[in-house]
């Protein structure tokens, strides 16, 4: 049943591939007829050019792999089938096809052999045929196969035909892989594998004594096989292989040079070099031993893929001088030469391929011919003949044994099954392929050049090769010479012939005896009588001649190499100069820590160290005095107590200083973030120290908690590391995981605090502790910028980390803390209020506001603030802005408030403004830069509740201004202020102002549009305003309506003031009423304050306080004079924001009548809940 499965699927299958593979065109056949049909595999073709290998579509035709063999095959036929001697009364025909020598072709080619075979066979026509139907007629069965002529093709076939018995006889195919008859069991050859001729160069070799060769070899199946051979047996003989290699035929100049670089390292032992190689390798060593000029250095020994040939040294004579090669022992077959010479096409029609062949070889056509080509134009004539440049195949002797070798097992098969009979029986129809197995393999035979053709048990043909030397003949002549024979016999060979002189033997043999310190190093395959003598490593000792032992890690070798001694465990040492500048580097810093620390517990509660937030500065002192700690627990001997402090200490001491430094800097940033914000924003959060404290203790407490976690995971242990083999040194175990988590936390810390002190360097320029800490920042980010490829890359781990963290801390105290100690310790006068206090820039927002509960608009006037004392006064205007300057006086140091002013106001759609700044430089003694005084207010402002008068307050209206709208709203409308020195008569303040500012302001339309747009009136009452001025020429001086704005504060809104009528009085129309006396008690004055100012200290000045109309303009001008800060006003919006500090201090006017007691509105002032107070952010 299977047999006729199978036979259906081929005869279905068969067709289909060939069509296929022949792409339109029909594989050629060469058929002769007989009574047995012997099949035959022949490379008539080339191999499919690469770009056509999918389509098996042949190269060019070939003659002498080709043509020649399929001619030898049906000339060798003919002459047995008219040899009475052999088959009598029997034809032998062939079946002869293309292999292309391409593995796809010919198993293509032999599913053919095997499709014909079955639907032939009289056991497939009984199986399968329907009893009622004519029998099947077709080919006659293959009982053998000839060829093919590859190794590797051969394979694949046999592994196709030994599945139907079907024998087979290869001529050339040497693979040692074909002996196994395990695999390969109906595979047969005439030629010796490669394993003999690997036996033969073994024996030459031994000849001569070479014990220490060199062997390289092609890169394929014949190379590798043939030099696995030549090793194996090498290897018995006690030859010692000194280097193997392999390389492809056409691989590159470089290759080929680099090949000879390795055989020349094993020079002068190993001249002698074993070539397995096909005849163009062994040409590329002979160009790269002319480009290296190496000649005579080496001998080769070639296979017989150099043999004889002369296209292998032509051009390269002297460096193949001396080459002994193995050539296999074929003669020319002479009967052969005269048959194939006299063919031609008109008298050889049985060859298929032979009108193509002869287009080919002669380049013309053949006029009217079926298989005439048009690649020629020449036609054919009578002058073209085959012994022009012909060349006998060099394997035609192994093809034609293989052909007599199976019509001499079908001979012995005839006779012992057929016995006495002439022709075949019934015994031999078919032919059995096992049964013809066995008497091929017993076959034996007088080959065509007289050898004896028998084989193996293998299926292998014994081997005989001829010895070749190729020597100089004579002057730059150089030839082959058979200087003796191998077979299965052994070796012979002329040693006179190829070494004249004995002395001129090459000597390629084994080492001597090795060195101290070497050892015999034995290649695998190798025999210990052959080594290489090897230096054993630096940590290894000479445990034997043989063999080389490696130390234990911490260990060396003695000087006599045969044990080992324990390397000495290293640490650094207190001795060491590295540890020693670490420190003494830690304890300078240490030592000024403790000291700035004193410095600041004594002078707590200074200005400069309550403007710096105290309690953060004390968290960062103590995060730079664990960073200098930190050096001696790294430098100490390592302990597990050391191990757990160091990693404790490094990343906690950084974490403490920049967490603080980070809360710092960020509250810095939201004051300055607010101060830029327009009207109605929300005060800022946790400004308050203790909020500042939470805060950065909660930022330390997360880098606690990595340490602790990495506590858990990797609990620190004292290991030792080997940095080198030779090195042991005794260390934490620190991985780095444990250094780059609290790193990157620290580095998170380090760039947030950069970012906020990159986001407040410009803040006011007598408020330089940003700017510090800015500077600070950078150059940290510098240092562990170096720090961690100099940690992560080199072998000083502890050292870089001593001096990363104490140069970390060391900037952050130069940098933050020595000009704050320089303050206090240098100059005292320096450390007070006013430093931190004084303000430049006043920015005031000028313009309508509009109100969610009020539809009406209100302007502001711009607020003047004046010293007193000024002896002359510049009045400029340009349209847009006004400049008031004042002559600065030379004797007096804190007279004047400012030297000069000038108002900038600009129209926007909604509003304006205004920017006041000095034109004039002011002494040292006094700085005129802006400060952030509220820093220093904080700090005050936790510690107590009274109002304390200080004279180098500038601004006293801000707060009354702030407070006018807080009245308002507790007490119906009516304006409250203090007294800080009851009746006491002073002169208004306000009156004074409003009298420069409507002088110079009158004129200008754009200002007086922005600022004194009427809005309707509410009904209120009208009160009588005391007489003009005596001045009444001066035109600035005019009754104005001015509106109450309905927004009195930056950060919250407030009850709009009703609208009154406006009145002037007193000189200059400003009458002077003295104000109530303030409930709080009065502080002796300041030692900078001027004598004149000391009388008027407390006193607020109101404006025609007897008149409503003038007291609700004197409201509005205060509020709308109040410079405007956001940290100020957002704290003194709410209801228990107290009234600044200090009071306004003003000379009194005496020309002036005593003034009106005032309104009970202006009776007190309620202080409440002074930690948020205006003073302070």
């Amino acid at each position: 049943m299977m047999l006729c499965l199978l036979l259906i699927l081929s005869m279905w299958v068969g067709p289909d591939e060939a069509d296929s593979a022949q792409s339109n065109e029909r594989r050629v056949v060469a058929h002769i007829p007989g009574d047995i049909i012997i099949g035959a595999l022949f490379s008539v073709h080339h191999q499919p050019p690469a770009d056509k290998v999918h389509e098996r579509k042949c190269g060019a035709v070939r003659e002498q792999y080709g043509i020649q063999r399929v001619e030898a095959m049906m000339h060798t036929l003919d002459r047995i089938n008219t040899d009475q001697n052999i088959l009598p009364n029997i034809s032998l025909g062939c079946e002869i096809r293309d292999s292309c020598w391409h593995s796809a072709v010919a198993l293509e080619q032999s599913i053919e052999f095997i499709r014909d075979s079955l639907v032939s066979s009289d056991e497939a026509e009984e199986l399968c045929s329907d009893p009622s139907a004519t029998p099947m007629r077709g080919k006659k069965p293959i009982v053998g196969l000839i060829g093919p002529g590859s190794s590797s093709v051969a394979i694949q076939v046999q592994n196709l035909l030994q599945l139907f018995n079907i024998p087979q006889i290869a001529y050339s195919a040497t693979s040692m892989d074909l002996s196994d008859k395990s695999l390969y069991k109906y595979f047969m050859r005439v030629v010796p594998s490669d394993a003999q001729q690997a036996r033969a160069m073994v024996d030459i070799v031994k000849r001569y004594n070479w014990s220490y060769v060199s062997a390289i070899h092609t890169e394929g199946n014949y190379g590798e096989s043939g030099m696995e051979a030549f090793k194996d047996m090498a290897a018995k003989e006690g030859i010692c292989i000194a280097h193997s290699g392999k390389i492809h035929s056409n691989a590159g100049e470089q290759s080929f040079d680099r090949l000879l670089e390795r055989l020349m390292a094993h020079l002068p032992k190993a001249r002698v070099v074993a070539c397995f190689c096909e005849g163009m390798t062994v040409r590329n060593i002979l160009m790269a031993m002319r480009r290296q000029g190496l000649v005579g250095e080496f001998l080769l020994i070639g296979s017989d893929g150099w043999a004889d040939r002369y296209d292998v040294t032509d051009g390269y004579v002297r460096e193949a001088a001396g080459g002994i090669t193995i050539k296999l022992q074929s003669a020319d077959v002479k009967w052969f030469d005269e048959y194939y010479l006299k063919l031609r096409p008109e008298n050889n029609h049985r060859n298929p391929w032979f009108p193509e062949f002869w287009q080919h070889r002669f380049h013309c056509r053949l006029k009217g011919h079926p298989q005439e080509s048009s690649k020629h134009n020449r036609t054919c004539g009578k002058r073209e003949s085959l012994r022009q440049q012909y060349a006998q195949d060099t394997k035609m002797g192994f093809v034609i044994n293989a052909i007599y070798s199976m019509a001499y097992g079908l001979h012995n098969m005839q006779r012992a099954l057929c016995p006495g009979y002439q022709g075949l029986c019934d015994a031999m129809r078919p032919i059995d392929g096992a049964t013809l197995l066995d008497f091929l393999m017993k076959t034996n035979f007088t080959g065509v050049s007289g050898e004896g053709i028998l084989f193996d048990e293998n299926g292998d043909s014994p081997g005989r090769y001829e010895i070749m030397n190729f020597k100089k003949m004579g002057k730059d002549y150089y030839d082959y010479i058979n200087v003796g024979s191998w077979d299965n016999r052994g070796l012979k060979i002329d040693d006179d012939e190829i070494w004249p002189n004995k002395e001129s033997i090459i000597k390629s043999v084994c080492s001597e005896p090795c060195d101290k310190g070497q050892i015999k190093v034995i290649r695998k395959g190798e025999v210990s009588c052959c080594w290489t003598c090897t230096p054993c490593k630096e940590n290894e000792f000479v445990s034997d001649e043989y063999t080389c032992r490696a130390c234990e890690l911490g260990s060396w070798p003695t000087d006599d190499l045969t044990g080992c001694d324990l390397i000495p465990v290293e640490y650094l040492r207190w001795g060491d100069p590295e540890p020693i500048a670490a420190v003494v580097f830690a304890c300078l810093g240490q030592m000024a820590t403790f000291f700035v620390t004193a410095v600041f517990i004594r002078f707590r509660d200074t200005p400069v160290v309550k403007s710096s937030s105290r309690e953060l500065c004390y968290i960062i002192l103590a995060g730079i005095c664990l960073g200098y700690l930190c050096t001696f627990s790294l430098i100490a001997k390592p302990h597990v107590i050391h191990c757990y402090l160091q990693r404790l200490g490094i990343g906690l001491s950084p974490a403490m200083s920049y967490s603080a430094l980070v809360t710092k800097t960020n509250r810095i940033a939201r004051i300055l973030a607010g101060s830029k914000k327009k009207i109605c924003t929300k005060k800022p959060r946790f400004m308050s120290a203790c909020a500042q404290l939470i805060i950065a203790f909660l930022l330390i407490l997360l880098q606690l908690s990595i340490i602790v976690a990495l506590f858990l995971m990797e609990p620190p242990e004292v290991i030792h590391d080997y940095p080198s083999i030779r090195q042991v040194n005794l260390i934490c175990n620190t991985t780095n995981l444990a250094v780059v988590a609290p790193l990157g936390y620290n580095c998170l810390l380090i760039l947030s605090c950069t970012f906020y002190a990159f986001k407040t360097r410009n803040v006011p320029a007598n408020f330089n502790e940003a700017k510090y800490i800015a500077f600070t920042m950078y150059t940290t980010c510098i240092i562990w910028l170096a720090f961690v490829p100099i940690y992560f890359g080199s072998n000083y781990k502890i050292i870089t980390m001593c001096f990363s963290v104490s140069l970390s801390a060391t900037v952050a105290l130069c940098c933050m803390f020595v000009p704050k100690v320089y303050i206090i310790l240098a100059k005292p006068e320096r450390n007070v209020r006013s430093a931190f206090t004084t303000s430049t820039v006043v920015r005031m927002h000028v313009g309508d506001g509009k109100s969610s509960s009020a539809a009406s608009r209100s302007s502001s006037l711009v607020n003047l603030w004046k010293r007193r004392g000024s002896t002359g006064e510049t009045l400029s205007s340009n349209g847009k802005s006004v400049s008031w300057a004042q002559t600065e006086r030379s004797g007096s140091r804190s007279s004047h408030l400012w030297q000069r002013l000038s108002f900038h106001i600009k129209k926007k759609e909604n509003n304006q403004t205004a920017v006041i700044k000095p034109f004039s430089k002011t002494s040292e003694d006094h700085p005129d830069s802006v400060t952030d005084k509220t820093l220093y207010d904080l700090s005050e402002a936790d510690e107590r509740y009274s109002i304390t008068y200080r004279p180098q307050t500038p601004s006293p209206i801000s707060t009354v201004s702030q407070r006018l709208g807080a009245g308002y709203v507790e007490d119906d409308g009516r304006l409250v202020t203090v007294d800080d020195h009851p009746g006491r008569p002073q002169s208004s303040l306000m009156d004074q102002i409003s009298c420069v500012v409507n002088r110079f302001t009158a004129n200008i339309t754009e200002l007086n549009s922005m600022m004194l747009t009427p809005s309707p009136t509410h009904s209120h009452s009208t009160h009588k305003h005391t007489p003009p001025s005596p001045h009444p020429a001066d035109p600035y001086l005019l009754p104005r309506e001015i509106q109450m704005p309905p927004t009195l504060t930056t950060y919250a809104e407030v009850q709009p003031l009703p609208p009154v009528e406006s009145g002037m009085g007193g000189r200059d129309g400003c009458p002077v009423h003295s104000m109530p006396h303030s409930p709080y008690p009065l502080p002796p004055p300041h030692p900078q304050t001027s004598p004149s100012l000391s009388p008027m200290r407390g006193g607020l000045i109101t404006c025609l306080a007897d008149s409503p109309l003038r007291r609700a303009e004197l409201e509005e001008e205060l509020i709308a004079l109040t410079p405007p800060s956001p940290f100020r006003d957002s704290l003194a919006s709410s209801s228990s924001s107290p009234i600044s500090e200090t009071g306004l201090c003003l000379p009194p006017v005496p020309s002036h009548p005593p003034p009106s007691p005032p309104s009970p509105r202006y009776s007190r002032l309620t202080l409440r809940n002074y930690s948020q107070s205006s003073s302070s952010l």
